[in-house]
């Protein structure tokens, strides 16, 4: 695994962080490791096991999941039959009509895999994908909805490739649990019902209107039995037949029908379809203090923005700052600051980008970030940095929509994944097929080809895939073991909420489930964003003494996160914001 330097900062400017941190703070907020404050959300216990443990974002997925684990199945087969369980269960979030990154590790061999599932724009795109006719930006669901932004989905080549090199169970096996959940049905939780509420868009396609609408037009009730008879006719083909059954023929020719007789209608093909493979790239690792973190490289920003932030602030003494302090949550802010405005100018499609994530993460230059940071006042927005060896292009920041999920399980042989799956936007394009939902995810190109500084790396082109925020992270001890699994949805505040949760777990050493239910701040460049509860308000307030220009709001994130626990087995904890569980054996 490629390990960096690690940053150390002089010990003048570590005492006068921690000089400034119990300065600034009121008594109760001196003594580190202190109890939480109340962040409105329950935490949900934490589950401790010693063989196995399986997070998901919903209680049929993690179900599925543990049972492919006792009857033998890897961590891979567990993941696969979780992430099609939620295709049914969280249609709003994922399916095979979306994309997928995914994180392996072998525990026999200590090798990690990064697989690339991301979605691809077909070869009749270019870069002026989202521009209107007088050549200026559509606006977000102008572009969303209908055809235009279907990306040639990765989901089910994706899974079928990982389970060809690490799978032990049949594939049909690992499609069964989601085959008899989508026959059989299941009763709609209040989220699905919130959701299919107040989408604007969903009910105008045919298919999702007799799906997810009753007689009356209004969305299903809570609690009413939901049914997928024609995703489950589609993923009984595939358990039959193979993943390639979605890729050729008539399930193929349907899937680009729809694409172009969609409003808004988009360019996908049969041959983007043929064509489109799953990626094995090298994992982006680097050193945290003891630990080695690993996440998603490019085209995710995922993995580099977050170990940017732990690089950044690796030199100040996060383990002696009071968890709860807005000093604390300054430092956090002002990283993400620093790191956000490199991924919003350098990240893209590997081939785009036009440097490296090494160089974005060397550190002598993640320690000339870090000098940026003032102690005492924010920046409130900081520009794009620029390593010595590379180019000048600075791009601007392009929005995020969140529909995505996250699926963490170590299996009885410790091996690992770390799954985000998404169909972007919730409910992607709105356009569906066969009981399932095609993905929006080109509208995460750049809308603006240009700008003042030239080309954007993250401009759309034909084959290319869109930039991502998905950050499916392992962390490894250091002697070399698994240390933790872990991952989220949430658009690109999935970049902040698995940062902090590692300055949780890692600095602060907290538990998993009182991890998870701290109130969540952070910013993506723009303004202090804290999670809108009784504790964020008071946060919010003492933020303000650093110049911070604070917004609340809601931060729903969907953390599924693993940690290696003292007796050896495993404690797994889901974020109380969603309606994942955790369970193990």
């Amino acid at each position: 695994m490629t390990q960096l330097p690690v940053i150390a900062l002089s010990a003048s400017l570590r005492f006068a962080a921690l000089l400034c941190a119990c300065w600034l703070l009121p008594a109760s907020a001196q003594t580190p490791h202190q109890p939480e404050a109340a962040s409105g959300f329950v935490a949900r216990p934490a589950v401790d096991a010693p063989t196995a443990m399986v997070v998901s974002a919903n209680p049929h997925a993690t179900a599925a999941a543990l049972a492919i684990l006792r009857a033998g199945g890897s961590a891979s087969d567990a993941a696969i039959a979780a992430v099609l369980v939620l295709n049914v269960v969280e249609p709003q979030s994922s399916g095979i009509g979306g994309g997928a990154f995914l994180l392996h590790y072998r525990a026999d061999e200590g090798s990690l895999q990064a697989w690339d599932g991301r979605e691809s724009a077909p070869a009749a795109v270019d870069e002026t994908l989202f521009l209107k006719e007088d050549g200026e930006r559509m606006g977000f669901h102008d572009a969303a909805v209908g055809g235009r932004a279907v990306g040639a989905p990765g989901l089910l080549r994706l899974l079928a490739a990982v389970h060809a090199e690490h799978g032990r169970l049949p594939w049909a096996q690992l499609l069964q649990p989601a085959i008899d959940l989508a026959e059989g049905g299941f009763a709609v939780s209040p989220r699905l019902h919130a959701l299919i509420a107040r989408d604007r868009f969903l009910y105008t396609d045919p298919a999702a209107r007799a799906l997810f609408y009753d007689a009356a037009g209004e969305a299903l009730a809570v609690g009413s039995r939901f049914t997928n008879p024609a995703l489950a006719a589609v993923l009984r083909a595939v358990a039959e037949e193979g993943a390639e059954v979605f890729y050729h023929g008539a399930l193929a020719a349907d899937i680009v029908a729809a694409v172009a007789r969609a409003p808004n209608p988009g360019t996908l093909s049969l041959r983007d379809l043929a064509d489109w493979r799953p990626l094995k790239r090298e994992a982006l690792c680097a050193p945290y203090r003891q630990w080695t973190v690993c996440g998603m490289p490019p085209p995710s920003s995922g993995g580099g923005t977050v170990l940017a932030m732990l690089g950044i602030l690796q030199g100040f003494p996060l383990p002696e700052v009071a968890t709860d302090s807005a000093f604390a949550t300054h430092l956090f802010a002002e990283a993400g600051r620093l790191a956000f405005a490199d991924r919003d100018a350098w990240y893209a499609d590997p081939r785009a980008m036009p440097l490296t994530p090494q160089q974005l993460l060397g550190r002598d230059y993640l320690a000339g970030r870090a000098a940026q940071i003032d102690l005492r006042r924010s920046m409130t927005r900081a520009e794009a940095g620029t390593p010595a060896d590379s180019l000048s292009h600075v791009a601007a920041q392009h929005p995020e929509r969140a529909a995505t999920t996250h699926i963490s399980i170590v299996d009885a042989a410790g091996n690992a994944v770390a799954l985000t799956a998404s169909i972007e936007d919730a409910f992607g394009s709105r356009r569906m097929v066969h009981g399932f939902l095609l993905n929006n995810q080109l509208t995460d190109f750049s809308f603006q080809p240009q700008d003042a500084h030239g080309h954007h790396p993250n401009r759309a082109g034909p084959g290319k895939r869109p930039r991502s925020s998905m950050a499916p992270t392992l962390v490894f001890a250091a002697d070399g073991s698994l240390h933790a699994v872990l991952g989220s949805p949430g658009g690109s505040a999935i970049i902040n909420y698995v940062a902090a949760t590692l300055i949780g777990v890692l600095d602060w050493q907290l538990p998993p489930d009182l991890v998870l239910a701290r109130p969540h701040a952070g910013s993506r460049n723009g303004p202090t964003e804290v999670e809108d509860t009784a504790a964020g308000h008071d946060l919010a307030r003492r933020l303000q003494m650093f110049g911070h220009d604070v917004v609340l709001r809601d931060l729903t994130s969907g953390l599924a996160l693993i940690v290696r626990s003292g007796q050896g087995g495993w404690t797994g904890a889901a974020d109380p914001r969603r309606e994942g569980v955790a369970a193990g054996y």
